[in-house]
């Protein structure tokens, strides 16, 4: 996120100075320029906030270094002239690059934070033990310009929305959201909960799909190598002085040649297919598609399915407060469960029914058709009873023990089959290696032998 400050003048003469935040310079830009069009602006200056290294002492004392963010050089040096310091230097900096923060940093400062609000800590006192406690360098300095955001009594959710970029947009707009709620404990304790959930999630799926893909890619890799370039170098000594080959090794000798002589063919069969599968996947088409074709494959799609169920009510037990107030909550939850196509179905078929046609969310679910009956029943329940709220916690709680237990031993399974498969190659190519070791060299002089035994008979 940037914060641009803009200067503007109205039709009358008069000045105007506002600020906005954008994901970047040129959005920001374009921002500015639909508000001056709206209001019949013309601007006359643009200016992006940036970091400022300055050096300075007062009196005597031992000179020291800092940084602070400012929109001009002119607003440092103003202010340390407030404060009676004697200005060495203050330059812009020039290179600033601060990679996002690890998930489990911003896990442990959603978890603390909740713990600590638990034990009534004002919020200020918490965001500054952990800003002296954190350690990493990109979170620490977020927190403390939120702390000082806050602290000008600006919106806590537009705050916090400036940071999603580090937090992540769900998270940022839940923790903005707390700070205005009645009920800033449990909103913090919900998110810690979904963050962890999340990372598990992630975590339980490399295990289950991207471990196994990169194991069996290096080990084709391996044998690529092996029959391409170190089996040939033995074997066509045999075939240089007219040694008959066993079969296997006859037949891995083909092979070989056959790679070698299509080796750009092999290449780009080899990855051109995953780098434009991999590029689709990272369009929003093709993000909407992997999105809806993974909750199809066997075993595992169906947890996957009942993990992003799970997510969804957890979120909307946690914003829910009235079925008057329930569009946003199940807008918010929808987003919240990571999945393209899970999103797009609720917020383009189960609202659209909800607010047009006055369609009951049970009704508007079903006609979404990304939810299992078992919880499609168990929210009709609630809806009747009036007790949507925590049957959605009861659902959530029902759905991670189930997939918990269940993806840790489809994980397993998969494992003993990754490792099957790796037996299975290392034999053969042991039997390949042990039969050419048995390869021999005629005799010399075996031929004449024979013939001479032809003639005297």
């Amino acid at each position: 996120m940037v914060e641009l400050r803009f200067t503007a003048e109205k039709l009358n003469g008069q000045k105007l100075i506002g600020s906005l935040s954008a994901d970047s310079f040129p959005e920001g830009k374009k921002k500015i320029a639909s508000l001056a069009e709206k209001n019949q602006l013309k601007i006359k200056s643009i200016e992006k906030k940036s970091i400022f290294l300055y050096r300075a002492r007062k009196g005597k004392e031992k000179p020291f270094s800092g940084e602070q963010k400012a929109y001009t050089k002119k607003e440092i040096v103003d202010a340390l002239l407030r404060l009676d310091y004697e200005i060495l230097s203050v330059n812009k900096k020039l290179i600033n690059f601060h990679s996002k923060p690890p998930n489990q940093e911003i896990v442990t400062f959603v978890k603390i934070s909740a713990e600590l609000l638990e034990q009534k800590l004002s919020y200020g006192e918490i965001l500054t033990l952990l800003i002296n406690d954190t350690s990493n360098k990109t979170l620490k300095e977020t927190l403390k310009e939120i702390n000082n955001d806050l602290k000008k009594g600006e919106d806590s959710e537009a705050t916090f929305l400036k940071y999603q970029s580090v937090f992540g947009k769900f998270t940022a707009y839940m923790l903005g959201l707390a700070s205005k709620s009645g009920n800033m404990t449990e909103i913090y304790r919900a998110t810690a909960k979904f963050l962890e959930r999340r990372q598990e999630f992630k975590k339980n799926l490399r295990s289950a799909l991207i471990t196994p893909a990169v194991t069996i890619f290096i080990l084709f890799l391996a044998v690529l190598f092996y029959v391409g370039y170190i089996f040939p170098e033995t074997a066509k000594l045999f075939v240089k002085f007219g040694i008959d080959l066993p079969p296997m090794t006859a037949f891995t000798l083909k092979m070989s040649d056959f790679l070698i002589a299509d080796k750009y063919l092999i290449a780009f069969v080899l990855f051109v297919p995953g780098i434009f599968l991999w590029r689709f996947a990272k369009s929003k088409r093709g993000g909407y598609i992997f999105d809806k074709y993974i909750l199809k494959i066997p075993s595992l799609g169906p947890l996957i399915h009942k993990t992003l169920i799970e997510v969804y009510c957890r979120v909307f037990y946690t914003l829910y407060s009235g079925s008057a107030e329930s569009i946003e909550p199940i807008r918010i939850a929808a987003e919240a469960a990571g999945n393209k196509y899970f999103e797009d179905r609720i917020k383009n078929i189960a609202i659209p029914l909800m607010i047009t046609k006055g369609t009951g969310m049970t009704d508007a679910f079903i006609a979404s058709g990304v939810f299992t009956e078992t919880a499609l029943s168990r929210l009709h329940s609630g809806e009747e009873t009036g007790t949507i709220k925590n049957t959605s916690l009861q659902l959530a709680n029902y759905y991670e023990s189930e997939t918990v237990y269940k993806l840790k031993n489809l994980i397993e399974l998969i494992q003993v089959f990754i490792a099957m498969i790796i037996m299975v190659v290392m034999i053969l190519l042991t039997l390949v290696s042990a039969e050419t070791a048995t390869v021999r060299p005629k005799a010399p002089g075996a031929n004449n032998n024979i013939n001479i035994e032809r003639n005297i008979a």
